[in-house]
């Protein structure tokens, strides 16, 4: 048995091809969905995120309002930022691009955000409405998870899903959306402190792997048949590329092809999703400005 290999580059290009008519459709009624990402410094993962956040806006036709403000930017300097386009009424999603430098609080960051502009899902008013289940900005990376489950056809309800990672972007959020009922899993979460984790992954219809490590997963630690989401993207030295490595996930993909029934790869499984869902998320924020 060899896995079919889940294409999160053609579900994204779907969901961005649905973003862009309604976008088409809301500037007939005046309004243009805009989003303003914010970069502080220069780490190259994140530049490479922005720029394809930024290709994505023109893409599905949104006005880009990105930020690209040198490392040495004070936190006082990126709060007084925030609080303009806060209360600018023509951007409808902010986006502060982390890591941040080390000078500047994360959390402090991500709750001067308002809520109703928070597109990524993060702030804990978006948090605490997901958990109970009103409407809230969904995490992108874990919403794109559950649509790349929902648009392959993979059967969730009364399956037991087991996540490895509880980080507060992946491994809790994408939890509690495979625990709703519309999906309606059995959730187990692994983490550093899990002692026996081969054992449970074993029992696991759905491995949702979000550890940060590659070779976290392996082939002898699942069922056949199981379904397997890589959310990991590690760079590793690879001589023969030009770039002088490669991105491999958090699986062990070689060995768990022959045994799972759906993986995704690395790259182009579940990374494609988090923008598409964040272009849905600013889609969404524009929307509500209607009413």
């Amino acid at each position: 048995m060899s896995a079919q290999i889940i294409d999160g580059k053609a579900v994204a290009a779907s969901v961005r091809g649905d973003v862009a008519k309604k976008v088409a459709e809301l500037k007939t009624k005046g309004i243009t969905p805009c989003l303003a990402v914010i970069l502080v410094g220069e780490n190259p993962a994140s530049v490479s995120y922005v720029t394809g956040k930024q290709k994505a806006l023109a893409e599905v036709g949104m006005a880009d309002r990105s930020l690209h403000l040198p490392e040495n930017t004070s936190e006082e300097e990126l709060l007084k930022i925030i609080d303009d386009l806060n209360k600018d009424d023509s951007v409808h999603g902010i986006l502060v691009q982390l890591p941040l430098p080390k000078h500047i609080d994360e959390d402090k960051v991500i709750m001067a955000i308002r809520p109703e502009k928070d597109v990524d899902g993060f702030h804990p008013v978006n948090v605490g409405n997901m958990m109970i289940g009103r409407p809230a900005f969904l995490p992108c990376t874990p919403h794109g998870i559950i649509k790349l489950l929902e648009t392959t056809g993979i059967e969730t309800s009364g399956k037991h899903a087991v996540v490895i990672g509880r980080s507060n972007i992946v491994g809790k959020p994408v939890s509690i959306l495979l625990a709703r009922r519309e999906t309606n899993c059995t959730v187990t979460i692994c983490h550093t402190g899990t002692k026996n984790m081969a054992e449970i992954t074993r029992q696991a219809d759905i491995l949702v792997v979000a550890s940060g490590h590659p070779h976290t997963l392996t082939g002898d630690m699942v069922k056949d048949g199981a379904v397997i989401i890589d959310v990991g993207v590690n760079r590793i030295p690879d001589s023969s590329k030009k770039s002088g490595f490669r991105l491999i996930g958090d699986c062990d993909f070689d060995d768990l092809v022959e045994k799972a029934s759906f993986i995704t790869p690395v790259p182009g499984g579940v990374g494609p999703m988090t923008i598409a869902m964040l272009m849905f998320n600013t889609l969404e924020s524009a929307e509500r400005t209607l009413k």
